[in-house]
């Protein structure tokens, strides 16, 4: 059975730490190459890791005929440039969250990718792929909570090392950018359409002047999505979805264990329901998702249009920090 060959642009550590071991279980996926800007940091990962080659350089590997699709899991500000290279030298893409910095650069990539038809690019939203989000979605769809009225989402972590790359402004640093946009993302990929106004609060780190609180309010036609996400808080999450018939909770809803079940908890107002899924790996099903939509042709589970639409979210939800007050979007139906 064919497997498409991947490269990797960086030793970032949530590569070669979490998604590149996770793809070499794939059953479409093999890691044939990894770059990094420093040839010794490339092949110590590669003799870690068991990959066949290391480049000095990310132009090295681009031109590299034997590598068909690459994942990129560089910094915020290095997206959106890499991946467009990655497409002109004829590569598949699948890019690290969130796909730019802000609407113009995500739209330039959309615009990109529309010169390469047969290329697949997607953002890494890896959650999206975990049986619980599938599970979740369906039962809301099939109507077993009613009507979805209003999501609850809290997402939050510890970080305040001032050279960690999500804690510098400059290229894309924040909570909002890092972890917030899981709470945007999921609010449409539950409610399957897009907000139609938002209001947003931050508090900024005096020092590293990057959001470390950031609580939001989307509205949708139909109900509405309430998040906080943070950076220098104790770490925990938890999403919740209530309907008019019943509710969903999802015990961890983005950074699932991958050697343990994970938990959702179903409720109809009169009993809750505990559901216990299979152990899995997040990015090992995103990375035999997109392999597979490359070896078939089809499109990828996340086209890149919902990137776009998510960096309007949080680029609407900046504004309305920054203005205090609601931002109106436009309203379109998302997959």
């Amino acid at each position: 059975m064919k497997k498409i060959r991947w490269g990797i642009l960086s030793t970032a550590k949530i590569g070669t730490e979490t998604v590149i071991p996770a793809m070499q279980l794939g059953e479409y996926c093999t890691v044939t190459a990894i770059a990094s800007r420093q040839l010794k940091k490339a092949q110590a990962q590669a003799r870690q890791l068991g990959i066949e080659k290391a480049y000095g350089s990310y132009e090295e590997l681009l031109a590299d005929l034997d590598i068909d699709a690459v994942y990129i899991p560089l910094p915020n500000h290095l997206h959106v440039p890499w991946a467009i290279k990655a497409l002109n030298a004829g590569k598949h893409v699948l890019c690290e969250k969130p796909i730019g910095l802000n609407v113009a650069e995500a739209q330039k990539l959309l615009d990109t990718s529309r010169k390469f038809p047969h290329q697949k690019v997607m953002e890494a939203f890896m959650y999206r792929h975990h049986p619980q989000w599938q599970w979740t979605r369906q039962k809301v769809f099939e109507g077993k909570i009613g009507e979805v009225r209003t999501i609850q989402t809290f997402f939050s972590y510890y970080n305040a090392d001032p050279d960690n790359i999500r804690n510098k402004a400059d290229i894309g640093g924040g909570g909002l950018m890092d972890i917030g946009c899981y709470c945007i993302s999921l609010s449409r990929f539950i409610f399957g359409v897009e907000p139609w106004r938002v209001c947003g609060i931050m508090e900024e780190d005096p020092n590293m002047k990057v959001d470390r609180l950031i609580s939001g309010i989307l509205e949708f036609s139909s109900g509405t999505s309430t998040f906080t996400c943070a950076t220098q808080l104790v770490p925990y999450q938890r999403v919740n979805i209530f309907g008019t018939k019943g509710r969903i909770e999802i015990e961890i809803p983005f950074n699932v264990p991958s050697d343990r079940p994970c938990k959702v908890w179903y409720g109809d107002g009169t009993r809750i329901e505990e559901v216990v899924l299979d152990v899995c790996n997040q990015y090992t099903i995103q990375g035999d998702l997109f392999s597979r939509a490359v070896l078939e042709d089809r499109e990828v589970p996340i086209p890149l249009e919902d990137a776009v639409a998510n960096m309007q979210v949080i680029e609407a939800l900046i504004s309305s920090a920054r203005s205090r007050s609601w931002v109106n979007l436009e309203t379109s139906t998302t997959t």
